[in-house]
């Protein structure tokens, strides 16, 4: 017996919901409350909101590394499993590195939360209409590929319990944010790389190289 699975891309489209979310106040608000958290941003906006919100010393930020910060923070999950992790990317950089979330649900570290703040557009290279504004839906991808928990937030009050998730390690999640399209002033991070994974490496009691 076969099943027909219907969608309809215009339910899944930003107008379709009620309200989005300042990037900078969710991420600050976020990162204000796990301050003990290993953060991955991937390229561009999503590293501009975590150094606008202030430098720490276990954030690693990726330039020129498109679609690689789930699979990094994976790694890092792995590696470090009483450590919360969490990534904070774009809807672009995430749709990059997709299918990097069925390895993410295999895997399944529950210490593990990806963060993706969803514009729906493409905003480094001119805000062309992403994915996610033409039917995509992020969310229903990343449960597909089976992973663990969930969420879509539109409400910046979701922020608690977000920021609970990521303390628990309870279970790997996958949070969608609606976000609008402002461009707030960049904030840009340090691009020496090396500079960068030493920090790291220092905050978590390695040996820098």
């Amino acid at each position: 017996m076969s099943t027909i699975l219907e969608n309809t891309p215009a339910a899944n489209t930003q107008e379709a919901l009620r309200r989005t979310v300042d990037r900078r106040e969710f991420v600050s608000a976020l990162l204000a409350r796990v301050p003990d958290a290993l953060v991955v941003t991937g390229l561009g906006s999503a590293s501009y909101d975590v150094y606008a919100a202030g430098e720490r010393d276990r954030t690693f930020y990726l330039w020129g590394a498109m679609g690689g910060a789930v699979p990094v923070a994976l790694g890092l999950a792995l590696a470090r499993p009483d450590d919360p992790v969490v990534v904070i990317t774009g809807d672009g950089e995430m749709l990059m590195g997709i299918g990097t979330l069925g390895s993410v649900a295999v895997q399944a570290p529950p210490n593990l939360t990806i963060v993706v703040l969803d514009n729906q557009h493409f905003g480094e290279t001119g805000m062309q209409r992403s994915h996610s504004g033409l039917g995509a839906r992020l969310s229903g991808v990343a449960a597909g590929f089976g992973i663990q928990q969930v969420r879509e937030v539109d409400d910046l009050a979701d922020v608690e319990d977000i920021a609970a998730i990521v303390n628990g390690r309870a279970a790997t999640t996958f949070v969608q944010v609606h976000i609008d399209t402002g461009e707030p002033p960049r904030a840009l991070p340090p691009r020496d790389g090396v500079a960068v994974k030493n920090k790291v490496r220092a905050a978590l009691g390695f040996d820098t190289f």
